[in-house]
């Protein structure tokens, strides 16, 4: 797990346990949400590179720093929207593409449905959005065919990761960093995070009810 990065930030770890709460309401999910994203936008970005710029403030010019990296967030559909709104509030020139997929309930295997990416991949640092890192075979799937497509440069962001995800995704692509706000105990037979937050994307839309 070298490429694994807890964000142990004190904010991170309040939202998150909202998020974790049961009695935590939709409205108020999908805020905490995207606030916990800005903050995990910070650590995920920390090592950008900057180029120095002259800018003149209302006094004197001086110098400034732009970023240098082009970004691209990456959504998985659906939960995975619930993040892109605070990485953006930060990085307001990120494009966006989006990958659709979901879990096939006996399997527990991935099945893609759309893809839609910006272009020019190659030289361009991918963030891959995912609020749960799980059994693995999603983010795997993801990685490799963002891959495919010529992207070199990709780091997964989830809230919750488990072990077994981690490992999973760590033996495919060890190249690729996993941002995560906690690495949870482990696995049900379902295929959930314990002890995790439920199904994102039903406590988002509300569609668990």
């Amino acid at each position: 797990m070298k490429k694994l990065i807890i964000i142990s930030h004190p904010l991170v770890k309040r939202d998150l346990t909202i998020l974790r709460d049961k009695r935590t309401s939709s409205p108020t999910f999908r805020a905490v949400l995207r606030r916990t994203a800005s903050l995990m936008a910070y650590a995920v970005t920390e090592d950008l590179k900057l180029h120095q710029i002259n800018v003149s403030t209302p006094l004197e010019k001086t110098r400034g720093h732009s970023v240098v990296d082009p970004i691209i967030l990456v959504p998985i559909l659906r939960a995975g929207l619930g993040l892109v709104g605070g990485f953006v509030e930060v990085l307001p020139n990120a494009r966006v593409g989006h990958i659709g997929m979901y879990r096939d309930e006996e399997t527990l295997t991935p099945v893609d449905y759309y893809l839609k990416l910006p272009k020019k991949l190659k030289d361009a640092l991918l963030l891959i959005l995912d609020p749960m890192l799980a059994t693995g075979g999603s983010a795997v799937a993801a990685v490799t065919l963002l891959k495919e497509k010529g992207a070199r440069k990709i780091r997964f962001v989830s809230l919750v990761a488990s072990p077994e995800g981690v490992k999973v995704l760590s033996k495919a692509h060890p190249d690729v960093r996993i941002y995560t706000c906690a690495l949870d105990r482990r696995l049900n037979k379902k295929g959930y995070i314990l002890p995790g937050l439920g199904d994102a994307g039903d406590r988002m839309f509300g569609t668990g009810e």
